[in-house]
């Protein structure tokens, strides 16, 4: 009988179609976690009351937080949100909480753009809500009405530090990025640890030195056409190998 194969649960979006509450994940991440990682990816709903996040961690072997369109509340970060700004209450209820408690069991933690931001906030950081206002800061939004390969094409470079997670799991000090946000970093968390940076200044990847599993946020789109890109690659097989541990 083959060995199982690890489940990875994927924290869903709340949004309304036809006034109906669904709960969605990208396909780009799915197919990421079934062919880039080789696991079961499992969606964790965004219901109106958060379900238990020991029940959940019980059931997965890692998590991995997503993008959205959505953007974390700033009461988390003692802000006002700023107006426009797209909020997802029950995503925050579950993945908040849920982050902090799979970092203090050593879950394997992979966080993606809105899911990076959580992790950031999750631990005590702040963003900022408008990268592109502040001063010598690059504009780090994607294309408007573009066609998706236009959006999700290489932007801008990062550089990562070399000892640190995203380095040594990689080998890469440069490399070129794609770039689909307006938010970002603003003050790090406590504990975290910046692995990468844009030329502006923008952190762009954390970890967490020390801790109990593998915990790496990420803010722009490795699932994105992940089998052609090497640090995508590089990424989803460290994730996988903290799995299988």
């Amino acid at each position: 009988m083959p060995p199982r194969k690890p489940v990875v649960g994927l924290p869903a979006d709340r949004r309304f179609f036809d006034g109906m509450p669904t709960h969605q994940v990208n396909d780009e991440y799915i197919t990421a976690v079934r062919d880039g990682v080789g696991a079961l990816p499992f969606l964790i709903p965004a219901t109106d009351t958060p379900l238990a996040v020991d029940d959940i961690l019980d059931g997965v072997d890692g998590l991995l937080l997503t993008g959205a369109p959505s953007n974390v509340a700033p009461s988390y970060y003692d802000a006002v949100a700023r107006p426009g700004t797209e909020l997802d209450p029950a995503r925050d209820a579950i993945t908040l909480p849920l982050l902090r408690a799979a970092i203090a069991r050593g879950t394997p933690v992979l966080a993606i753009c809105r899911g990076f931001q959580e992790l950031n906030v999750a631990l005590g950081g702040t963003l900022h809500q408008h990268v592109h206002e502040i001063p010598g800061r690059l504009d780090h939004r994607e294309p408007s009405n573009a066609p998706r390969e236009v959006e999700y094409a290489l932007a801008h470079a990062i550089r990562i530090v070399p000892d640190s997670l995203l380095g040594r799991v990689s080998g890469m000090t440069d490399v070129m990025v794609n770039s689909l946000h307006h938010q970002g970093i603003d003050r790090l968390a406590p504990g975290l640890f910046a692995d990468a940076t844009a030329p502006d200044g923008q952190i762009e990847a954390v970890s967490r030195p020390g801790a109990p599993g593998f915990l790496l946020g990420v803010q722009w789109h490795p699932e994105w056409r992940w089998a052609e890109d090497d640090l995508s690659r590089a990424i989803f097989a460290a994730f996988r190998t903290a799995l299988v541990r």
